[in-house]
């Protein structure tokens, strides 16, 4: 597995409509193993199809293979600059979930700044506007000047890093979902030509402010779905706010469901039979309720969805659970190495294992009809 791809993707900026380096990162690192992949019409990556045409056709495919539909997005709540009030004083506007609590807590917070080619100049923020308990707007002072537009200008909380390990341990300014995107591309990576004709991943944008991209998908090709050929399964990848029983350290989360709805029952129950022997004792179980993902989306048009779940430390950068760089409301988002390899070996065997022999009820309907049988006597009068 290549911690050298998840560094460069953890490193890389980005913010809500604001993907294009991510997207430039993961189609440079497509285009160098081989793998076939195009843009959808508002900017998503389908990985597993060279244009369109090969997506389409490979949902019209005749067979009993599911094809497999792994979503992860690409972007992370941050901001976008509004106007200047200065040289060094930029206006910004947030976009996503941000740290909860008084404006007072991320006063002083370090922030970076991009406009689309690598870090630019960071700065602190010396006031911030909050909405209903979240941040809205914010005024950053600069340590030196950016030259063009505000409205170029994107950025998100700094550390000493974009991305750092201690230990198994990885500490970031931004996870969530960065995680699910590389894993994504390592699976693609891995997937031998054989088990690639059942796969598809789809890198989408602005997840962050209601799943945009992954609802500007399927609303395009959502009929196209629904007449396939062959069986779907989408499977969702996120990382999620750590919880009880869902532990950094302790594995991936096989996700029941999220803050908004349960997932498909018989892909689930499948699932979980799938994570007992890919990882026994090395996975956990769980409704992830300390938000929403994308499962939520493809489940509300109608299609059998799973979902994985990667424990996160401080959701959102908000400082939860603490650790280096933390500071009152801020700090940087972590997760577990082990966790992500964990995830890794889950989407494979979803990928590999041939769920259309599965029937995860068969064993539970014969211990069922044995019940009855046993009982029968008794229910006479």
């Amino acid at each position: 597995m290549s911690r050298t791809l998840l560094m460069k993707i953890l490193a890389t900026p980005t913010a809500p409509f604001r993907e294009s380096e991510v997207a430039a990162e993961a189609l440079r690192m497509l285009k160098k193993a081989r793998i076939p992949a195009h843009l959808d019409p508002i900017g998503n990556i389908v990985v597993g199809a060279a244009n369109e045409k090969r997506f389409l056709s490979r949902l019209q495919r005749k067979t009993r293979k599911p094809l497999r539909v792994f979503i992860a997005h690409m972007d992370h709540p941050g901001f976008h600059g509004v106007r200047f009030k200065g040289k060094a004083l930029l206006e910004v506007q947030w976009h996503g979930g941000a740290p909860l609590g008084p404006a007072s807590n991320i006063l002083g917070a370090q922030v970076w700044t991009s406009r689309g080619h690598g870090y630019e100049a960071s700065g602190v923020i010396t006031s911030a506007k909050y909405t209903k308990r979240r941040l809205h707007k914010a005024v950053i002072r600069l340590k030196h000047p950016i030259d063009g537009k505000a409205e170029d200008v994107y950025g998100g909380f700094g550390f000493r890093k974009p991305v750092w390990f201690e230990g198994s341990r990885i500490y970031t300014k931004a996870a969530d979902d960065l995680v699910g995107a590389y894993s994504i591309l390592e699976m693609a990576r891995l997937l031998s030509r054989k088990h690639s004709k059942n796969f598809l991943g789809l890198l989408t944008r602005a997840e962050e402010v209601g799943f945009i991209g992954t609802i500007g998908h399927l609303e395009m090709y959502q009929a196209r779905y629904q007449r396939a050929q062959r069986p779907l399964l989408f499977v969702s990848l996120e990382t999620s706010r750590t919880l009880p029983g869902a532990l950094i350290g302790k594995g991936p989360v096989v996700r029941l469901g999220d803050r908004w709805t349960v997932f498909d029952a018989k892909g689930l129950r499948t699932f979980t039979e799938l994570a007992q022997q890919a990882l026994p004792g090395k996975h956990q179980r769980r409704v992830m309720d300390g938000g929403m993902c994308e499962g939520s989306a493809t489940m509300a048009y109608g299609f059998p969805t799973v979902a994985i779940s990667i424990p996160l430390g401080n959701y959102h950068n908000q400082n939860f659970e603490g650790g280096p760089d933390a500071r009152k409301g801020v700090a940087p988002e972590c997760v577990d190495w082990n966790d992500v390899l964990g995830e890794l070996k889950l989407c494979r065997a979803l990928v590999q294992q041939p769920l259309e022999r599965l029937d995860p009820w068969k064993q539970e309907t014969a211990r069922f009809r044995k019940s009855l049988l046993r009982y029968r006597k008794l229910l006479r009068y």
